[in-house]
């Protein structure tokens, strides 16, 4: 009866509105239970979507059934067609006597506390400890195998130092070379790493439409490649002659390309040419650069010409080449993306180390207690349970409350200068407490806020400048020194001598005084 199914689809519809409207006027106080909320509403659009689809067919009628009904009830007498449908739905329970009945009210309404098995059992299981339900990243396995990849096990980083250069895959953060990471260990790292941050994106941010964003990524990527613009994959060019080449590395020196080495200084670069080292490592270069090119020493005859014959192992190192860029390309802007996120991370890293493996066990029964304690109590106890809960906090040093409303330890306190005033004229003197918040609130919107209201353009070379009439006395000189190198280069006198040499008009008298002319 597809008159009926439409009926059904209908109320599903309805039903699925109404379960999404209900959960967006709930304001949840945890991330478990946000978590748990949005990813209901995400699972409901998607059933809204299907069903959708269906009822979208049943209207299409395709092979006429729709039809064919509608004139058997419209048509004859109704009364038999009446009991035609009650015997086929009788005759149907007779058959299946124990068919469970789908009560859609019950399906989509969202359950009181205490009803049923917990609804958050989903979001438990979506989340390791140490990801907090989405509020840090859990990238320590990742890490591990960043250590044993071919180009990195000489150069052993902490974890905290791995969440700041995972995204850099280019020189001088990332010790590997382009050789080394066609590798398979490489290509499997990368793969996993893309793998978890798009994972870790579509599990906290259900919401969102991230298939798009994915797609906008290719994109960028694709034009990336045809330009020959993506990091790290560039057409590598062989520097001639002893001449050094372009500034890499820390760019504070001259860069090696064959040896992946910086020098600071000149003669030891010149020196190092003549090196036995450097000369095997670029012998061995220029045969890889050969090799990529499908030409060997034995593909060349006794005229100088080539006779070898176009390999299909050049495209296949190619399209390797092209996919492991394109996850490099990917980790970069999921990072961005979650530039928040890492953050946090690093913070919460560092306040774990100084935290004994007691005080780490008591954070995380204290996190599973707390996301466990608004299912167990009724919803009216509310408020009688949050002002004694405020009654039991002990706090005589009035010192600041973590995450779970209960006041940091006293070491930590003064480890972090908490207890230390940073007040900032720019921001209409507000005051800060502790040495990292007073160092981030420089790249934050009050101070550069605060900055633009005074007619201040270039922010970054105001750091550690608090008070306005400082800032503005600097800024003033900044403008000076522009104008006076302005008009300073536009002022300049040429004189020309006798043979059409150019030159300032000091120089120039400088030279007749000596006789030079």
């Amino acid at each position: 009866m597809l008159l009926e199914d439409q009926r059904f689809l209908h109320e599903d519809l309805e039903r699925l509105e109404q379960g999404i409207s209900d959960r967006v006027l709930d304001d949840p106080r945890h991330i478990r239970d946000r978590l748990n909320r949005d990813h209901q509403i995400s699972g409901f659009l998607d059933r809204i979507q299907q069903q959708s689809k269906r009822l979208l067919d049943i209207y299409n009628d395709a092979e006429g059934q729709r039809t064919k009904e509608i004139q058997s009830i419209s048509t004859g007498d109704p009364f038999d067609e009446f009991y035609k449908q009650l015997n086929e739905i009788k005759d149907f329970h007779r058959r299946y006597p124990n068919e469970p009945v789908e009560n859609l009210e019950r399906a989509y309404k969202r359950k009181a506390p205490g009803e049923g098995e917990s609804a958050t059992a989903e979001i438990d299981n979506l989340f390791t400890g140490e990801e907090a339900y989405g509020r840090f990243l859990d990238l320590t396995t990742l890490h591990e195998d960043y250590l044993n990849l071919p180009g990195v096990q000489s150069r052993r980083i902490t974890y905290l130092q791995y969440l700041n250069v995972f995204d850099h895959f280019t020189a001088p953060q990332c010790p590997i070379k382009r050789p080394e990471k066609t590798t398979d260990q490489y290509f499997s790292y990368v793969g996993r790493l893309s793998n978890y941050l798009e994972s870790f994106l579509r599990r906290t941010r259900p919401l969102e439409d991230l298939d798009n964003i994915f797609t906008s990524f290719d994109r960028e990527f694709d034009k990336a490649w045809e330009a020959k613009e993506v990091p790290g994959w560039g057409v590598e060019t062989q520097a001639v002659g002893p001449a050094a080449p372009v500034t890499e590395g820390m760019g504070e020196g001259i860069w090696c390309q064959d040896c992946a080495k910086e020098f600071k200084n000149e003669n030891v670069y010149r020196n190092h040419l003549s090196g036995k080292k450097h000369i095997k490592a670029a012998e061995a270069r220029a045969n890889k650069s050969s090799g990529a090119n499908g030409i060997t020493d034995g593909d060349i005859n006794v005229n100088g010409t080539s006779t070898s014959k176009p390999s299909s192992s050049t495209s296949a190192k190619d399209l390797k080449e092209r996919v492991i860029a394109e996850r490099e390309f990917r980790v970069r802007k999921l990072a961005s993306t979650m530039e928040t996120v890492r953050s946090d991370t690093r913070v919460n890293v560092e306040r774990r180390q100084g935290m004994t493996e007691r005080e780490r066990q008591q954070e995380l029964d204290a996190l599973f207690a707390e996301s466990a304690e608004p299912s167990l109590r009724p919803s009216g106890a509310d408020d009688e349970s949050d002002s004694s809960g405020d009654e039991k906090i002990y706090n005589p040093l009035k010192l600041p409350l973590a995450w779970d409303g209960k006041p940091i330890p006293y070491w930590l306190y003064k480890l972090h200068g908490l207890g230390v005033e940073f007040p900032c004229e720019i921001c209409g003197n507000f005051v800060y407490m502790g040495r990292r918040a007073f160092d981030k609130h420089f790249n934050e919107a009050r101070h550069i806020y605060g900055l633009k209201c005074l007619g201040i353009t270039n922010t970054t070379l105001f750091r550690e400048i608090t008070g306005i009439e400082d800032a503005l006395k600097l800024w003033d000189k900044i403008q000076r020194d522009k104008k006076k190198e302005k008009s300073g280069g536009e002022n300049v006198v040429q004189m020309e001598d006798a043979e059409g040499n150019v030159m300032p008009e000091k120089v120039y008298y400088d030279l007749q005084k000596q006789g030079l002319l």
